[in-house]
């Protein structure tokens, strides 16, 4: 690991050129650095923005500057940190990184002013971990998913847990130091109740982090139909391109399709499918089943029926069955029949006259927002072993406190499961874990 006390500095605005570029120091000289290169009217204070100049070596006109500095302990990494917001232009900042590295600071490395956040005490393993996701989020529902580790979704509560654990493994084993009197610290019934309300905390931790899919992953959807229902024109209006081949004899489509979509901030798989029909050949029965198979890896299907046909509620139950998909009903071809009052749980379209198009995208975006499950945050892949094991532990605990075994193993139990639950949130950790964490940030994090 790299001293804690020298001042490091790195860029630590987005990478390219912008209107507003931000150089960033942390350590006991970052106050002396800035003031030399950094020239104003206004001294430097605590939560106030000094606005002035730097001049840089080998740039002949001074740069405006905004200077933002925090007092140690009251800052990100809990030591003395300034700012210096300028005009983003990569080569003047790589300048300016350049002057101060002479004038006595040394290159961070990558994530370690949120090392020193975490080694100060300011944020635990899982908010530091939270602020690599919140970099990295695709959208709202990563974003979201990340604020809320980042302000102690499950910090606060494993903390509070952790304490009570804490102080019952303390009456535990202050009770084998007087084992001869008759003093009872905690009691039978506490026992189980307090082992028991902690398992179930950590029960809960497990079921939610159990649910979360890997962040950035395809909402898969699947066109599904009787041949010549429209699923391949419309597979064509939805992405915007001829990709499939459309044509009014049935079973055009032998193979399925994927093609990428987005709407709004969901990314979407779109496939489309061989129609439904019995097999006459192996090619027709390949393409059957490689359709069917497609379908079932699908998260929504797109049941297309003709709006002149009726459809079969038992066709609906079937896939229902096969897949465990959720069936959206989409009456094609609705520019050929005459217009009906659409059922809710169906959407009326047609690829030609291209109506319904933009309901049927309104309703696959409501559909991924709706099912949208928060990502899996770089800590919670770490925090699902520490959980399942500290259940173990806990669960042997309570075996051991129901049938009052010694009290030795009890003890020994209790100490288990607060290691793993240390080791989740930090407060247990090895100079390889914090390198196999940090080392994925960017520089300037």
């Amino acid at each position: 690991m790299l001293h804690p006390d020298d001042t490091i500095v790195a860029i630590s605005s987005a990478p390219g050129p912008g209107v507003r570029g931000i150089v960033r120091l942390s350590g006991a000289q970052s106050r002396s650095i800035v003031e030399s290169l950094f020239h104003s009217n206004v001294p430097l204070k605590p939560g106030r923005v000094a606005v002035g100049t730097v001049q840089l070596s080998h740039v002949p006109a001074p740069l405006p500057a905004d200077v933002y500095w925090f007092r140690a302990p009251n800052s990100y990494t809990g030591q003395d940190l300034a700012e210096i917001h300028t005009i983003g232009s990569p080569p003047l900042l790589e300048q300016l990184v350049l002057d101060i590295l002479n004038a006595g600071a040394r290159p961070a490395q990558p994530g370690e002013f949120t090392l020193r956040a975490f080694l100060a005490g300011k944020k635990d393993l899982t908010q530091s971990e939270a602020v690599l996701a919140v970099i990295e989020s695709r959208n709202d529902t990563d974003l979201n998913a990340a604020l809320v580790q980042l302000a102690g979704g499950i910090t606060l509560p494993i903390a509070a847990m952790r304490e009570d654990l804490l102080n019952l493994l303390a009456d535990v084993e202050a009770a084998l130091d007087f084992v001869d009197e008759d003093i009872e610290f905690v009691s039978h019934e506490a026992q189980l109740n307090r082992i028991a309300a902690a398992l179930a905390q950590l029960t809960l931790l497990q079921r939610q982090l159990s649910e979360r899919t890997v962040s950035g992953r395809a909402m898969r959807v699947a066109i599904v139909g009787e041949p010549n229902a429209g699923k391949s024109s419309l597979f064509n209006a939805l992405i915007g391109s001829q990709a499939a081949i459309v044509d009014e004899q049935a079973g055009t489509t032998r193979d399925y399709l994927v093609h990428p979509l987005r709407i709004g901030e969901f990314p979407i798989e779109l496939i489309d499918t061989a129609g439904w029909q019995t097999a006459t050949n192996t090619i027709e029965s390949q393409s059957q089943s490689l359709g069917q198979a497609a379908a079932a890896q699908a998260d929504l299907l797109l049941w297309c029926v003709p709006m002149n046909e009726l459809p079969n509620a038992a066709t609906r139950t079937k896939w229902l069955q096969r897949t465990g998909a959720e069936v959206l009903l989409v009456r094609t071809k609705s520019d050929l029949a005459p217009v009906v009052l659409s059922a809710e749980d169906e959407v009326d379209c047609s690829a030609i006259a291209k109506n319904g198009l933009d309901l049927l995208k309104q309703t696959l975006h409501d559909f991924a927002e709706r099912h949208a499950r928060p990502p899996l945050a770089p800590s919670q892949s770490r925090c699902k072993h520490h959980v399942e094991t500290a259940i173990q532990r806990l669960r042997e605990a309570h075996n051991l406190a129901l049938f009052e075994d010694p009290p030795e193993l009890l003890a020994l139990a209790l100490r288990a499961a607060l290691d793993q639950i240390g080791e989740m949130s930090g407060a247990i950790l090895t100079n390889d874990l914090l390198d196999r964490i940090f080392s994925r940030f960017c520089i300037g994090k």
